[in-house]
């Protein structure tokens, strides 16, 4: 009588000489091993990562760094240069620079990740759903964001805070209204490259429902330049929002806010630049974080530049 083979262990699952049981790496975890030594192999990736995570860190604990309050006014030391009692010297009302710095860090990141989420979130909706569908759908939603892109970014934003009203959520809203274009082109493009895929044919001759292929075989597949692009875009919506600031369209003071100080440290150029320089290098380093980050991502996760 022949003796009965062992059965073949099931997908994903072999035994090591010893007998033990051990887990077979799926593909899909491949995939992300070699990502991510792909980001630390990118230079400008791993700095924008540090550069952020120092940033996270100062908006998570501000208070615990910042040796004032920063809403408390002294005109006994006001515009007084950089120095060990105030690092960054004082403003026009004797606020401690250092500190206003500091608590600024957060209202400016949680406004730029916010307003980058509603770019993302509705562009990416809109992009897909005309890639997706085409025709009719796709012409009336594309027309309207060429209408939309027709406006330079900062006088769309003008217009939704002149109907929305001058304040911090106003502007974070308005620069999401202003950067939700992009997002719908470049998905719709991309989108339009992945309809053209058999896989996607096959999806459809099988009876696949409509959410189901844009989910599972349309999202996953234009993942990585909504990656990038959402990565670039919050240092710019940074900006955006501390520009509005910068008119007075932004935080309402005192607030500590990093364009409203540029905007009081202009009066003060030649006789007290520190007002206006360290906000100034704040915005710089926030915006420079991301980008390298975003940059640091596109080569990891386009195979084009990966070749």
């Amino acid at each position: 009588m022949q003796p009965v083979p062992p059965a073949a262990p099931p997908d994903g699952v072999r035994f090591s000489a010893l007998g033990a049981r051990s887990e077979r790496p799926t593909p899909n975890a491949k995939r992300q091993r070699v990502r991510w030594r792909a980001v630390r192999r990118s230079r400008s990736a791993l700095i924008g990562l540090v550069m952020i995570a120092i940033l996270l860190v100062l908006a998570a604990a501000g208070g615990l760094f910042a040796p004032y309050d920063p809403l408390a006014q002294s005109f006994m030391v006001q515009l007084q240069g950089p120095s060990s009692a105030h690092l960054f010297g004082t403003d026009q009302f004797g606020r401690d620079i250092f500190s206003r710095v500091l608590y600024g860090a957060r209202p400016a990141l949680l406004a730029g990740l916010v307003a980058n989420g509603i770019a993302t979130v509705c562009g990416v909706l809109i992009g897909l759903v005309a890639g997706f569908y085409g025709r009719w759908v796709d012409n009336l939603l594309m027309r309207i964001t060429d209408v939309m892109l027709s406006f330079p970014y900062l006088l769309l934003a003008l217009i939704v805070v002149s109907i929305l009203g001058p304040g911090l959520t106003s502007a974070v809203v308005a620069i999401g209204i202003a950067y939700l274009p992009q997002f719908a082109r470049l998905v719709r493009g991309a989108v339009l490259e992945v309809m053209g895929h058999q896989y996607m044919e096959a999806a459809r001759a099988l009876g696949v429902p409509a959410w189901q292929q844009m989910w599972r075989h349309v999202l996953r597949n234009v993942l990585g330049p909504i990656t990038v692009m959402a990565t670039l875009t919050v240092g710019l919506a940074i900006a955006e929002t501390a520009g509005l600031s910068f008119l007075g369209l932004g935080a309402v003071p005192p607030a500590p806010d990093w364009g409203a100080m540029l905007s009081d440290g202009r009066e003060y150029m030649l006789s007290a630049p520190w007002i206006a320089t360290f906000p100034g290098a704040a915005i710089l380093f926030t915006v420079l974080g991301f980008n390298l980050l975003g940059d640091g991502l596109r080569d990891v996760l386009d195979p084009k530049l990966r070749r």
